[in-house]
């Protein structure tokens, strides 16, 4: 593996475990197992460093959410297997634990992408509950915008209250909670 995607792997999990404070440039290079000539040479420094990290997991994650779905299936069946899929969810959401991060959030080239990311999720199950909407899988009532934010907002908070428990099972139960309200919607 070459230095540069090193340095920015090493940056997406010191960023997952520590967030951006807690992450020295000394810390990467001590994990990426690259010397600091190595690292400035490839990056002006941790902010830039940071924002290639925080950008590429952005892509990891939209690319996850859009395997579960664009697979065939109802709407409901769609949004479930997103739900669903397999997560490390005691250690957070790669990018919605850097909402919490004051620094990320304080810088606008860091928090772009955590804002785009969520954005895109968001309009992306939206697009899925106008297809059932459209398809009759839900009753004309129900607001494919609203209802996206809610998905999300529920895998987040699940998230959050797993965090908290230090448990899987809050997560867990939010997220077979949000399955069933869409099942339950649907015709």
């Amino acid at each position: 593996m070459e230095t540069v995607e090193r340095l920015i792997r090493s940056t997406q999990q010191l960023l997952w475990e520590r967030g951006y404070v807690g992450t020295s440039p000394k810390a990467i290079q001590a994990a990426a197992d690259a010397g600091q000539g190595s690292m400035y040479h490839h990056f002006s420094g941790k902010a830039e460093l940071a924002k290639a990290a925080i950008e590429r997991s952005a892509t990891e994650l939209s690319a996850a959410a859009e395997e579960q779905l664009s697979a065939p299936g109802t709407a409901v069946e769609r949004i479930a297997r997103y739900l669903e899929r397999d997560r490390q969810v005691l250690k957070g959401c790669r990018i919605g634990r850097l909402t919490a991060d004051p620094d990320v959030m304080a810088d606008p080239a860091l928090r772009a992408p955590v804002e785009a990311t969520f954005r895109r999720i968001r309009e992306r199950l939206a697009e899925i509950l106008a297809e059932g909407n459209q398809a009759g899988e839900f009753p004309e009532t129900l607001d494919p915008v609203a209802t996206a934010a809610t998905v999300a907002a529920v895998l987040q908070g699940g998230y959050v209250l797993a965090r908290a428990a230090n448990d899987d099972e809050p997560f867990d139960q939010a997220v077979r909670g949000m399955v069933q309200l869409l099942q339950g919607v649907a015709s």
